[in-house]
């Protein structure tokens, strides 16, 4: 197989984590503008809580009918500034042929260990997409091979505390989330980073409405109804979930 030219990120957002300066969430996503669809709330919400966050997107997405690598590579530029995270970088693996393979495990573990996140945010494990479920079962078992001690991977242990795994399906289902988040006002920023992807979500769409972007806002107006508020950005995880207080609770 050919090898793929990737995506190229400034060092901006691709060089500012390390074992003295950890991420505490890394949001891995399939292709980039997964990140954006299932976690774009998540992400601002947390930039403006004070956390550092990054994206690791496996693939660079391509081809796609109306995209090409430069073009994706420009609207992943644009929606990582609007996100204003701290760190982005492309993982290079193949698109279309996503496989949790002991190769592609040990890359994504290695910088497991390299940006040593508390949390890691990955795609529901249940999907259409074998991008996605492959990429939610690389992830887990990245998480478990990145605190292995006494093995050649490069940089010392890490064990990210939690996977929670956010909802950009290509199946149609009732989603049954573990909690929603509240991204009310967070809406128009996240909307305004998904448009950056003109390619994959405007071009050559139909403009008669609802469109593609419509049905994103009811989705959210959806999950925010389901738990008061105007827009909602719904979150699964195997795991229990722990509170350390019940005024979280909305």
């Amino acid at each position: 197989m050919n090898q793929r030219q990737t995506i190229p990120l400034s060092p901006a957002v691709s060089d500012r984590s390390s074992a003295s300066n950890p991420l505490d969430v890394l949001v891995i996503a399939p292709h980039p503008d997964d990140a954006e669809l299932g976690a774009g709330g998540a992400i601002l919400r947390l930039k403006a809580e004070g956390w550092r966050v990054g994206i690791l997107d496996l693939t660079d997405g391509e081809p796609t009918p109306f995209g090409s690598l430069d073009q994706r590579a420009r609207e992943t530029a644009a929606a990582t500034d609007i996100l204003g995270i701290d760190w982005r970088r492309n993982l290079g693996l193949p698109n279309r042929s996503l496989e949790p393979t002991l190769d592609a495990r040990r890359k994504l573990a290695e910088v497991i260990r390299q940006v040593r996140p508390r949390w890691l945010l990955a795609p529901y494990w249940i999907d259409a997409h074998p991008d996605h479920t492959a990429a939610t079962e690389l992830v887990e078992a990245a998480r478990f091979w990145a605190k292995l001690s006494k093995c050649d991977l490069a940089g010392s242990p890490h064990h990210p505390q939690r996977i929670y795994n956010y909802y950009c399906v290509h199946l149609k289902q009732a989603a049954q989330p573990a909690f929603v988040l509240d991204i009310s006002q967070y809406w128009d920023r996240k909307l305004a980073a998904i448009r950056c992807y003109h390619s994959q979500f405007i071009e050559g769409r139909p403009t008669d409405g609802p469109t593609f972007l419509d049905r994103l806002r009811d989705e959210a107006a959806f999950w925010g109804k389901a738990i008061g508020v105007p827009y909602g950005e719904p979150y699964a995880c195997r795991e229990p979930l722990g509170l350390s207080s019940m005024q979280s609770l909305i």
